[in-house]
């Protein structure tokens, strides 16, 4: 039995050599089947068996090649399976070891095997998926498949979108990428009500379908896909979001943005700074905004300016009561 699945897998192995290359040398096939000249006759007669056209020379440069018309075996794999596997490859632009060179072959190799229908699916997903980091995740295949053929269709879609305490709100966008990011898959797309980049994580659109509209692509925020993805991952976990401008450079305030979420960007050649972040509530916010040490102004939201007076007028309490005690005889 370990034999023939031996036999079984060196066939696969020499269907897959004459694929990259139609025609070897006996002793160069050989070699890389890392078997015997007379063990690779049989081999090729097995082909033979099969249907296969190989025709062979003999001599001392003789070998072998792969008759004309002959291919590997259908795919069979669904289309679904099919793309699932060309993802899990990753992209081909990306491999510079071992590992990612293997799977270069093996993604062309699969891509030659599809059918052209497939290969333009496989095409549109590739395109519009960024893979930020990978991780097992709930969302299906069709899911990411179909926002990613609106990203590279530039197709409106209209659906109903759970926040985080699962109220629903009627959103119409304008989908750009697919992004994965460990465990969990996010749609960047332009919301045309809040007339905004927003992320919306895929598990939590219900019932995506397409308006009819096409749209023009529109400038990438920050002028690149990760680097906008990892700012607002950082921040969008949190219950409460917040814009504000501090008066002050951005290196000036590195020492307190390891405090919360969020980028720095510079205003005003430098002398200012715009940070957007958040925080699972306004007293975080309001404690950290009052650390600084440096005048700034609330942009966003509302709420966390009139939370500031109310946090303020405590600690101003608090210090008065603190000076009174202080200034009374022993």
């Amino acid at each position: 039995m370990r034999a023939m699945l031996s036999a079984s897998a060196r066939l696969i192995r020499l269907l897959s050599l004459f694929q990259a290359q139609r025609a070897w040398t006996g002793s160069a096939l050989a070699g890389r089947l890392e078997i015997t000249e007379r063990t690779l006759r049989r081999d090729v007669d097995r082909l033979r068996s099969l249907g296969y056209t190989v025709d062979s020379t003999s001599g001392v440069a003789g070998g072998y090649r792969i008759g004309a018309g002959s291919a590997l075996p259908p795919l069979l794999l669904e289309d679904e399976e099919a793309i699932a596997v060309a993802l899990g490859l990753g992209n081909p632009s990306d491999g510079k070891g071992d590992i990612e060179n293997a799977s270069m072959r093996a993604l062309a190799k699969l891509e030659l095997l599809m059918p052209p229908r497939l290969r333009r699916r496989l095409d549109s997903v590739r395109a519009s998926v960024v893979p930020l980091a990978r991780g097992k995740s709930e969302v299906r295949l069709k899911a990411v498949t179909l926002f990613a053929e609106a990203c590279t269709d530039r197709a409106e879609l209209r659906f109903d979108y759970r926040d985080h305490h699962a109220k629903a709100t009627a959103r119409t966008v304008e989908p750009h990428r697919v992004v994965q990011s460990g465990q969990r898959w996010y749609l960047l797309a332009w919301d045309t009500a809040r007339d905004d980049w927003r992320t919306f994580r895929l598990d939590r659109i219900v019932a995506p379908v397409p308006t009819g509209m096409r749209f023009t692509p529109r400038r990438l925020p920050l002028g690149d896909v990760a680097a906008y993805m990892a700012q607002a991952l950082r921040v969008s976990p949190f219950l409460h979001h917040a814009s504000v401008v501090v008066h002050a450079p951005a290196k000036s305030l590195e020492a307190h943005l390891g405090w919360v979420g969020g980028t720095p960007e510079a205003l005003e050649g430098g002398s200012a700074t715009r940070i957007t972040t958040g925080a699972n509530s306004l007293d975080a916010l309001a404690v950290w905004l009052g650390c600084l040490g440096h005048d700034f102004e609330v942009e966003s939201p509302p709420a966390l300016a009139e939370h500031l007076a109310l946090v303020a007028g405590r600690l101003g309490k608090v210090a008065a009561r603190a000076m009174k005690t202080s200034r009374s005889p022993p």
